[in-house]
């Protein structure tokens, strides 16, 4: 990738090896509503939705009443800075700066997915939104929810049945949010092992694997595979808890982009760099996420 004198910030190109990286190792880049923040805050409406009566001839319409609000988004910053020896960048053979970029949009991709996703605590240090797990497991009495209504917990770890795979979709097939057009599975790679031996009363297995370009499905629902969709306390790219299974929307998955993303090169010529023959590459991108509503999604905690 090409670097001017001036040391600005410099976004990646749509295509790029990073941006390419990002959208297919990432589930929530890859299927979100992207949504432009001109600021670090947008304010992103939320419908409660409209009824509809039956209007007898010369009757008066009846005026709905359900109370409109909004979701908030917040931009945070991803970033990171490497230091690389003058000599590495003279005598690899290979491009180091074009490899570092691309490790950390593999980190990226999976440190996204986790705080969207699977982070357990509320947004304070290291904890940049509210992830579709924290919605769902926080009481929201405006909104009708109850804490943990749409989470279910396999029985057995590792193991998880045809019937706790069905109450995990159900949950958001019986809301006034299901969407068959929009509805998306989004779960780690660990489920794929346990899903090959389900199957329903018929002997027929409910993981169908994709051909010829086509995704995974379950239930008929288009799976997305993310090594971000694991239990973490905080954010992190290598998450270690229990994997997750979300069954979400992609319209109520709200990603806010505010900037990258976008890399920085500081030529170790320059000020105290030169001290050390050392240049730094600095990676960043500013995002923003929410989740509609907790009845649009659900997860089954595997």
């Amino acid at each position: 990738m090409a670097r001017n004198a001036t040391e600005a910030w410099i976004p990646e190109e749509y295509g790029s090896e990073v941006i390419t990286r990002i959208s297919r190792t990432s589930a929530v880049e890859a299927l979100a509503s992207r949504i432009p923040m001109a600021s670090d805050t947008r304010h992103v409406a939320r419908s409660a939705g409209m009824g509809v009566d039956i209007v007898d001839k010369g009757s008066s319409y009846g005026e709905d009443v359900s109370l409109n609000d909004e979701v908030i988004l917040y931009a945070k910053k991803f970033g990171k800075a490497i230091r690389i020896a003058e000599e590495d960048i003279n005598d690899a053979l290979p491009n180091i700066i074009a490899t570092k970029m691309n490790d950390w949009a593999t980190s990226y991709a999976k440190i996204i997915d986790n705080a969207s996703l699977a982070v357990s605590a509320a947004p304070g240090v290291g904890v940049p939104f509210t992830s579709l797990y924290q919605l769902l497991h926080t009481t929201d009495a405006a909104l009708g929810y109850t804490a943990d209504a749409n989470i279910t917990t396999a029985a057995a770890a590792g193991a998880p049945t045809y019937d706790e795979f069905s109450t995990a979709i159900g949950n958001v097939e019986i809301g006034d949010y299901y969407d068959p057009a929009t509805m998306v599975s989004i779960a780690h790679p660990a489920f794929r092992k346990s899903l090959r031996g389900v199957k329903d009363s018929q002997g027929d297995p409910i993981f169908v694997k994709g051909l010829a370009g086509t995704p995974d499905t379950i239930f008929g629902v288009p799976i997305t595979w993310s090594l971000g969709a694991r239990l973490s306390a905080t954010a992190t790219a290598a998450p270690s808890g229990r994997p997750l299974m979300a069954f979400v929307s992609t319209d109520l998955m709200q990603l806010g982009i505010r900037s990258g993303p976008e890399s920085v090169f500081i030529d170790g010529r320059d000020g105290l760099s030169a001290l050390t023959d050392e240049s730094i590459l600095k990676m960043r991108a500013r995002r923003g996420w929410a989740y509609g509503h907790p009845a649009g999604g659900s997860i089954l905690v595997g």
